[in-house]
């Protein structure tokens, strides 16, 4: 189901704190990292807890996820979404891998249409390539040539996007089962792939071995998986009730919560071409949320 222009603010908002939780992530997950535990092993960690606590809370989820075929891709797609993010956040610059991650949106377009049918409007299309736009100058170095990813945190950024895209189609695709059984869908598929690649990464030598945590680790990882238990239910509310568009532009804010955070925490430094990108990204997403906007664009 799709809001009208007056039930548009309560999923934008939504959203939006989605956004601010994933912006605001790479902290804790330095944090953890500085106590040996990888990301990985973080993340795996985290959505235990959350898979677990969850799973305890609806128990009639678990039985639903185990039957639905279709649940287990959005399993895979969630999964890959926290691998490429979380690890790309924990070891690279904060806002240039939140902007690859949010090169998002293109993916969004390219996968609502086949899977969804959703075939873009002009407006949803202008405000897809303002947000580039924005993408674009903060990516942008000076030099001759396009932007390119440098290293393995911006091509885990742009796999994480691609996923996070797959994800928010995928929960519109599934509407017709629980919101139950796809944030379990989601928390068992975070747990589960980045248990295995934290696993093989241990046997190839690459990644050490899950460590003891002391008490302010354990705090770190109950806030953390708090944090992404509220953000999930956020992002199911939001995506189920927005265009798949609308969506993506929305969250694009997290670029805005990524920056300042690091900014105030010394992790990265605010350039007039970051701030000049990020005021198009975020003109892009309060177009999408306005309520206008939905009266002319119809669904889109």
């Amino acid at each position: 189901m799709v809001e009208g222009k007056g039930g548009r603010l309560a999923p934008v908002l939504a959203l939006t704190l989605n956004a601010f939780v994933w912006g605001c992530s790479w902290w804790p997950f330095r944090a953890l990292a500085d106590q040996g535990m990888h990301a990985l092993w973080s993340t795996a960690l985290i959505y235990l807890l959350a898979f677990a606590t969850f799973a305890v809370l609806r128990p009639r989820a678990l039985p639903e996820l185990l039957r639905t075929p279709g649940l287990w891709l959005l399993a895979a797609a969630a999964g890959m979404t926290n691998v490429g993010f979380n690890w790309a956040v924990s070891i690279g610059d904060v806002v240039r891998v939140v902007l690859l991650f949010y090169l998002m949106p293109a993916w969004a377009v390219l996968l609502a249409w086949p899977l969804l049918g959703e075939r873009p409007s002009a407006a949803g299309l202008g405000r897809l390539l303002l947000a580039l736009a924005g993408v674009a100058i903060v990516l942008d170095t000076g030099s001759a040539g396009l932007p390119w990813p440098r290293g393995l945190p911006e091509w885990l950024a742009l796999a994480g996007g691609f996923s996070f895209a797959l994800t928010n189609v995928l929960l519109r695709r599934l509407n017709f089962v629980t919101a139950g059984s796809r944030v379990l869908a989601m928390f068992g598929g975070g747990m589960v792939l980045a248990g295995s690649v934290a696993f093989a990464g241990v046997q190839q030598g690459s990644i050490a071995p899950l460590p003891l945590l002391q008490g302010s680790g354990w705090a770190i990882a109950l806030l953390l998986a708090a944090g992404f238990l509220l953000a999930n239910l956020a992002l199911q509310y939001g995506a189920s009730r927005l265009p798949s568009h609308t969506t993506a532009l929305v969250m694009l804010s997290e670029v805005v919560f990524a920056s300042l955070s690091s900014v105030a925490l010394g992790a990265a430094q605010l350039t007039p071409r970051t701030l000049a990108g990020g005021a198009l990204i975020l003109a892009a997403a309060a177009w999408s949320a306005w309520p206008r906007a939905s009266a002319r664009d119809g669904a889109q």
